[in-house]
């Protein structure tokens, strides 16, 4: 009588569960999160803007501000942040209503990365308020910290990076030698030159933060345009700051030079 029945099933039921979007009040964090992950993925200044903001509390954490500096910092951030997401949010509007190119589409698109540059430029200005007295005394510290290095140790550093470089453009066959490829050009240069003007006026913080701040603009516009992505904007930040740190190293009394 047994030899008749089927053999039990061996697959174990499913559990089922509610989809999150069926929630009225999970769902709205859903499509925030949505949002949130799109803009990251598809704009490079979000991403640049998240790295940043990353760095930014961790520093006040580190430097154990007071909490008002630490509200202006939190406050800064969110600005900064959800500007960028309305930016992304004017683009896609614009992109879907229209089909040709039209001057008040971009306007628009203008308009809006013009709200993000501006919450960008006070955001510069709220870290430099804020980490005034760090700067300040951190300036001439490193200063003498970077004069303490042997000339070598940067030459070899510079050298190594060149090669990887080098190896990269090589290797991705991305670009010519002098335009797109691994490394950003533009941002090497421009980093170069906020590194020399930082170790010439380390006496003036103020003067290595707005140079830095425009170097970054440089990069910025290089991952903007596509020419170029965050990596190789970044691996042009090292190999022009480590330039004019040789230089400056291999120059001064009692270098190479």
């Amino acid at each position: 009588m047994t030899d008749n029945l089927p053999p039990p099933s061996r697959e174990h039921p499913q559990p089922e569960y509610a989809h999150i979007t069926e929630s009225k009040f999970w769902s709205s964090f859903h499509y925030a999160f949505s949002g949130i992950m799109y803009a990251t993925r598809t704009q490079p200044n979000m991403r640049v803007h998240l790295v940043i903001a990353a760095l930014v509390l961790v520093a006040t954490m580190l430097l154990r501000l007071d909490r008002l500096y630490v509200i202006a910092v939190i406050i800064t951030v969110v600005v900064v942040l959800s500007l960028e997401l309305f930016n992304t949010a004017i683009e896609a509007v614009v992109d879907l209503l229209t089909v040709a190119h039209h001057p008040l589409a971009k306007t628009a698109k203008d308009a809006a990365a013009g709200a993000v540059f501006i919450a960008s430029v006070g955001a510069v200005l709220v870290g430099y308020l804020v980490f005034y007295q760090g700067i300040q005394q951190g300036g001439p510290r490193v200063y003498t910290a970077v004069a303490a290095v042997p000339a070598n140790v940067v030459l070899i550093m510079f050298a190594v990076v060149l090669i990887g470089a080098i190896l990269a453009k090589a290797f991705t066959g991305r670009g010519t030698p002098f335009q797109g490829g691994s490394v950003s050009g533009h941002t090497a240069l421009a980093f170069a030159a906020a590194t020399g003007l930082a170790l010439i006026f380390h006496e003036r913080p103020l003067v290595a933060v707005l140079a830095y701040f425009i170097a970054f603009l440089v990069a910025q516009s290089r991952v903007e345009a596509r020419i170029h992505n965050v990596f190789e904007v970044l691996w042009g930040a090292v190999l022009g700051s480590l330039l004019a740190l040789a230089v400056f190293l291999l120059a001064r009394p009692g270098g190479v030079l």
